[in-house]
């Protein structure tokens, strides 16, 4: 009997390919059986550092495996970002991103991957809203009253932020945009002095931290409004939310979540997403992130995806509308 050779090629052919189907399977079950990277895009001790390092105790422990934060600054996040987009899909490589990640693809069009679709979301793990504040000493003490005082100021009136395309600027600019106001976008080099800059009278308001601006509201060097989550914040919980406040459609965050390169099994997205619930649901991180300003999240990556979707839609309409110019 004649062997057919191209019987025989295509026999070792599946052979190989069970073989191969096999050996993922079986990497896939013992996921993780090597050190895990998280790669930040900002320097060590910045916000999305910090949150890298709470969540990298709480995977090596849950997975009984060192877990590295490996630090990759510059371009607004979008080192780290091309990097990790670029990475093997095997979930060894993962990327703790800022809410930059969708707010970059507006400020930079040239940008070598498109958010949406270069990475495999695992999970929004804390989101921290921003606190709108005045000058004690300006005659409001309500949402609509500020408004109101805008309207009336020849110029327009003004604001601060901590820097041209951060989350305090773009909740700025969407606040005109939903109040119906005309202020003036003042950027300062950080947000200490954005924040003196309100303390001083230069400017009528700003969106803040709440971290950082609750000993300046509390001591009344600040006049807080409203918070920009769909809550209220456990840190001032007599400042009601924009909601609340009248101006619907302004629940803004600036979040950190997990992401892998596109293409990460399933599985694996489903056993660090799995990972990160359980220890943000839980304390000590949970005390940490509250502590910290942030409301901890627990969702599905399903969810991250339509939150990453939704947010980088709302941030590209307000910098056209605003008039941000791409860098």
């Amino acid at each position: 009997m004649k062997i057919d050779r191209r019987m025989l090629m295509i026999a070792a052919l599946a052979g190989l390919v069970s073989a191969r189907t096999h050996a993922d399977d079986a990497g896939i079950a013992h996921y993780p059986d090597h050190p895990i990277r998280i790669v930040v895009g900002y320097p060590p001790g910045g916000g999305a550092d910090i949150m890298a390092r709470l969540l990298q105790k709480q995977l090596s422990l849950a997975f009984k495996q060192s877990v590295i934060v490996e630090n990759r600054p510059g371009a607004g996040q979008n080192i780290a970002d091309t990097y990790v987009a670029r990475a093997d899909p095997d979930g060894y490589t993962l990327l703790v991103a800022s809410s930059a990640l969708a707010v970059n693809p507006s400020l930079f069009p040239k940008l070598s991957q498109n958010p949406l679709a270069a990475y495999a979301p695992i999970a929004v793990f804390a989101q921290s809203p921003n606190l709108l504040v005045v000058n004690p000493k300006l005659p409001v003490n309500s949402v609509a009253e500020l408004i109101a005082y805008e309207k009336k100021k020849a110029d327009g009136g003004n604001f601060s932020s901590s820097g041209n395309g951060g989350t305090q600027h773009l909740s700025g600019e969407l606040f005109k945009m939903r109040a119906g106001v005309k202020s003036t976008h003042i950027p300062y080099k950080g947000s200490a002095p954005s924040v003196a800059a309100v303390i001083s009278g230069e400017v009528d308001y700003s969106f803040v931290n709440i971290p950082s601006a609750k000993p300046l509201v509390l001591s009344h060097q600040l006049k807080a409004l409203a918070v920009t989550s769909a809550q209220r914040s456990p840190l001032l919980p007599d400042v009601p939310t924009m909601t609340q406040a009248g101006i619907s459609d302004m629940n803004v965050a600036a979040w950190y979540g997990l992401l892998a390169p596109a293409g990460t099994p399933a599985p694996i997205v489903a056993k660090l997403n799995a990972a990160v619930n359980q220890a943000v649901g839980n304390d000590p991180l949970k005390s940490q992130l509250v502590n910290l300003g942030s409301d901890p999240t627990v969702q599905s990556p399903a969810w991250f995806k339509q939150y990453l979707t939704d947010d980088t839609r709302r941030w590209a309409d307000t910098i056209k509308a605003a008039g941000i110019q791409p860098q």
